[in-house]
Order: structure tokens, then sequence, then C-alpha cells
């Protein structure tokens, strides 16, 4: 398998989005680490399927961020696990987690699951949304979630997530300090490689997804300002 522990960099692919298959060979071929395939609505299997067929005719590792059972399928090399630390709703933490692994658990390969916790800072988007957020309103707040995440349950990935918007670069270091075991992602409003690069300061990896769609040769360039 991969070496996740040296990414620096990933894009997200929204498999319920147009984009055409010249640019998704650009993206693969780019030098970025790994790609997301996943998005808050609208995701069905079909569109994960023939997002993922084109993305396997290229050697770039593939990960598929669950958001709903339906459009679970083999074929990705690791599964990511969204936990979101700041629901109101107990559903988004553990219930929805229990009911995939009910339905899927005698065949997961557990070397390829990941959990990531989630802090949702946009209370515009749909993601906050749709998952009934509550926004941490201080730093302290959001610095809370990180510390739950590495050390009461000790999860791989704490992402720390504008969806979006561009975020609070002060906070985003003051919570990479915080975390030694955890990785911290940073994800929302790279919109250039002079914002990948600040933010590559400070979280383990970035996650470039908007601006593929908005302006995608700002996007392939925020791949060598994470290198």
């Amino acid at each position: 398998m991969y070496n996740i522990d040296e990414w620096k960099h990933i894009f997200k692919l929204d498999p319920a989005k147009e984009i055409s298959e010249d640019m998704i060979d650009k993206i693969c071929e780019s030098g970025t680490d790994a790609i997301i395939v996943g998005g808050t609505d609208h995701v069905t299997l079909d569109d994960v399927l023939q997002l993922l067929s084109s993305i396997r005719r290229h050697t770039v590792p593939v990960i598929l961020e669950i958001s709903n059972i339906e459009s679970v399928t083999p074929g990705f090399d690791y599964y990511f696990v969204p936990m979101v630390l700041n629901s109101q709703q107990k559903k988004w933490m553990i219930d929805v987690q229990h009911e995939a692994i009910r339905e899927y658990g005698d065949i997961v390969n557990w070397q390829e699951m990941y959990a990531e916790g989630y802090c949702i800072m946009n209370e515009q988007s749909k993601v906050f949304q749709h998952t009934d957020c509550k926004l941490p309103t201080e730093g302290g707040d959001a610095i809370a979630y990180a510390r739950m995440a590495e050390h009461l349950f000790r999860l791989p990935f704490f992402y720390l997530e504008y969806s979006g918007t561009y975020g609070d670069s002060a906070l985003t270091e003051k919570i990479s300090r915080e975390l030694d075991n955890t990785k911290l992602i940073y994800g929302g409003g790279i919109e250039s490689k002079e914002q990948a690069a600040e933010m590559s300061q400070y979280a383990d990896i970035i996650v470039v997804g908007n601006v593929i769609y908005n302006n995608p040769k700002e996007a392939l360039k925020t791949v060598k300002a994470t290198k």
C-alpha cells in the first residue's frame, strides 16, 4: 500500500459534479498524493463507479469518503469514514457509521479504513447544515475538538473543514501545534498556490476541491505549492 504519512496534497472530486475526462487525466498526473471521491449530497453509486473507472486509468491512490451506504463499492485503495465532532446529532458521530459496519463489517478490510474527526467551520455550507452542526465560536472550541480526536478517540485524522470558504490560518497553526499522532487535514476555499502554500505550513495535508471546477488551471498549481 501507499505511505500515507508522506502525503501533503489531495484533490477531492465530487461524483455529483461534471468534469471532463481530460481534466481528470490532468489531476491524476499532477503529482497530487491522492484523490478523494466524495460529496455531501446527490452522491450515487453509478456516479461513483464512473468517476472511479476514469481515475483507475492512472496510478494515483484513490479514496472513497463515505457519505452514504448506497454509494459504497469495492475498488478503492482506502475508505475514509467521517465522524462530525461538532454535529448536534449523535447520528453523524456514530449512528451512520454503525449502520455501515453492520452492513459491510464481514467483508471490510480494516487496513483500508480510516476515521476522520471532522470539525466543520462554515455555517453557510451544505455539509454544516446537512449534519446539523454547531459553530465553534471560539478558537478554544475547535482546539478542544482536535484534542478529543487525538487523545480521547485516537483518530488518525482531524479534518478542519471550512467547506467553500478560506479559513483562519492562525487557528490552523494553533491546532497543528496540538496534534502529534493525529494528522491535521485542512480543507476549504483554497483557490491559489499562495493559499495552498500558506495552509501547507500548518496542516499535514491540504484538500483542494471546488477550485477544480471553477478555475482548473489554478487548481493544478496548488500541487507544487505544497511540496
